[in-house]
């Protein structure tokens, strides 16, 4: 863990404690009272493995795809019934309200045939207000695969493109893709939401190389762009050389003004709408629940992560227990800190919201260091509301490089390979 890392968490948090995560598990999720709940559900199957990818996926595999939805199905039953109320005779009387739902993976499309039978279990126990996502590989935008996803209940969808420019999808481990076949599916079949997720930071990369794959995404029926900055996850078997920070902030500022330019919303750090309403994050919410090996549930003041093995998924919930692997219990500065961190990611903050969540006032618990970031030039204060200027985004985006090298990458090496650690600590 970088020395940076280490003493901001410190002072943030006012302690030298670190976050401890722990191998204990509850029988039940305390969810019911969560304001601004969302779902997650996690697909671990892909055709092939790209080496930069760090999340939790294996080969795609039939016989083991459908017993894993099936034991995905008993999670959903095992959690929902253990918080909606039921009357005398066992029937539902009351669904929990819960924001937006989106599919991870992995590769969740593989799945399109199973996603109606795993949303009509999730209906049973929750109403979603805000839509639902999916993760889609560019060979699985398909007009019989869209039709199929739609007809399930999906509302958005965000394709995995990485680049159009060959040269990088060799340098990533991909194939060419059919832009042709892209329009051609997705002028059939509409979604409020369609995302093109891309990476920049690659090798040589330029802001040239970058406009090029947003016009050409635009131009094929993308409302929605995502660009991630390439991040060198040690448990990965990536070989690819990073960019410099200096490099990192010309592109990231030149992104920026390009979108601006052409009048696009920024809803995060890293992604950019055409529309001020459509939007693609599961990142971004108060609360989750998690469904699947190597999902996250963050409540009120726990934040949980399943086990990243299929096997013991499955062997845990057949035995009618939660899948959880590893559970981290906040101090109060701890959960702050998680809030403002996730929260600034839309690139705002507000101290209405804030005071709401917590009972108490942001700037009675943060006013030195955001008066230290105004002069810094990092944010701006207008109406209680906190928002990030370029210089801020770029330096979250160089301080959340750290926070995942030095908290996520440790935590997925270790449980990559261990399906219930004792003990992390972070």
């Amino acid at each position: 863990m970088s020395v940076f890392t280490e003493l901001s968490k410190m002072w943030l948090t006012r302690s030298t404690k670190p976050f401890i995560f722990e191998n204990r598990f509850e029988e039940r999720l305390y969810f019911i009272n969560c304001k601004n709940l969302g779902l997650y559900i996690h697909i671990p199957f892909c055709e092939s493995i790209c080496s930069f990818c760090p999340y939790c996926k294996v080969k795609y595999n039939k016989e083991l795809c459908d017993d894993y939805i099936d034991t995905l199905i008993d999670e959903i039953h095992l959690v929902g019934s253990s918080n909606c109320l039921v009357d005398n005779k066992s029937n539902l009387i009351h669904k929990k309200q819960v924001t937006s739902l989106y599919f991870g993976g992995g590769t969740p499309a593989l799945v399109s045939d199973k996603i109606k039978e795993i949303l009509d279990t999730v209906n049973k126990y929750f109403i979603i207000t805000d839509g639902i996502g999916i993760e889609l590989h560019p060979e699985n935008v398909t007009v019989e695969t869209l039709n199929t996803l739609k007809e399930a209940g999906i509302t958005k969808i965000s394709i995995g493109i990485q680049s159009f420019n060959n040269k990088y999808q060799s340098i990533l481990g991909r194939k060419k893709v059919d832009t042709d076949k892209l329009s051609n599916a997705l002028s059939q079949v509409r979604f409020e939401t369609v995302s093109m997720d891309f990476i920049f930071a690659l090798p040589n990369q330029t802001f040239e190389d970058l406009k090029r794959d947003i016009d050409t995404a635009i131009s094929i029926g993308a409302n929605h762009i995502a660009i991630y900055p390439f991040i060198d996850f040690s448990f990965t078997e990536n070989k690819v050389n990073t960019m410099s920070k200096n490099q990192k902030r010309k592109l990231l500022d030149s992104i920026t003004e390009y979108f601006d330019r052409n009048n696009f919303y920024r809803n995060s750090i890293w992604t950019f709408s055409k529309d001020k309403g459509v939007k693609y994050s599961s990142m971004t919410r108060d609360n989750f629940l998690g469904f699947g090996c190597s999902a996250t549930t963050l409540l009120k003041d726990t934040f949980k992560v399943n086990t990243f093995s299929i096997e013991e998924y499955q062997n845990r919930v057949k035995s009618r227990n939660l899948p959880t692997s590893l559970t981290v219990y906040f101090t109060l500065r701890q959960r702050m800190i998680y809030y403002l961190f996730w929260t600034a990611y839309t690139t705002k903050v507000s101290e209405s919201d804030f005071k709401d969540f917590f009972g108490i006032s942001l700037n009675k618990m943060y006013g030195l260091e955001l008066k230290l970031a105004q002069l810094l030039g990092f944010i701006t204060k207008k109406d209680g509301i906190y928002r990030m200027t370029n210089k801020g985004a770029f330096y979250y985006h160089h301080y959340e490089n750290f926070y995942t090298l030095a908290y996520i990458d440790k935590m997925w090496g270790i449980m990559k390979d261990k399906a219930f650690p004792e003990r992390i600590e972070l």
